[in-house]
């Protein structure tokens, strides 16, 4: 038989155990360590969290900015395109016999771009006009960039 190294000289062996170490908490958390305490029938503890995924805390109080702006009555839009000048872009367009898609490619734009233009949705922009401008061969005077634009034959 084996004897111990501690000099007693007996030969009885002590039984060692070897454990796992404790799970973390986040290993607690995990998926797979719940179903496992699900099945062996411990018991498990769900807590909801009210604030979960939510900046409610950055914006609790209202502040004067926020005030004022819900106090705010004006009405802000963008300034539109008139319907004079997308009637004016269409016809002069169609005179040419040219589709939204070539005009858009003749001034180096995109086909949503005159789609705007025409429909009336899109903001007016200067350099977008003066290529219409150019392409089409009407002029197109803008006053101030705020006002409507007049059509200038």
């Amino acid at each position: 038989m084996a004897k111990r190294l501690d000099g007693t000289g007996s030969g009885d062996w002590e039984p060692v155990v070897i454990r796992k170490k404790a799970p973390t908490a986040a290993a607690k958390k995990d998926e797979k360590a719940v179903n496992a305490a699900r099945r062996s029938g411990a018991e498990i503890e769900t807590v909801k969290k009210s604030n979960a995924g939510t900046n409610k805390a950055a914006s609790s109080g209202t502040s004067l900015n926020t005030r004022k702006l819900d106090d705010e009555t004006e009405n802000l839009s963008h300034e539109r395109v008139s319907t004079e000048l997308k009637k004016n872009i269409m016809q002069a367009r169609l005179a040419k016999k040219l589709t939204q898609a070539q005009l858009a490619q003749l001034i180096n734009e995109k086909p949503q771009i005159i789609q705007d233009y025409e429909s009336g949705k899109a903001i007016p922009n200067q350099q977008i006009i003066t290529k219409l401008e150019r392409c089409l061969g009407i002029r197109y005077r803008c006053q101030t960039f705020s006002t409507a634009l007049k059509v200038c034959i």
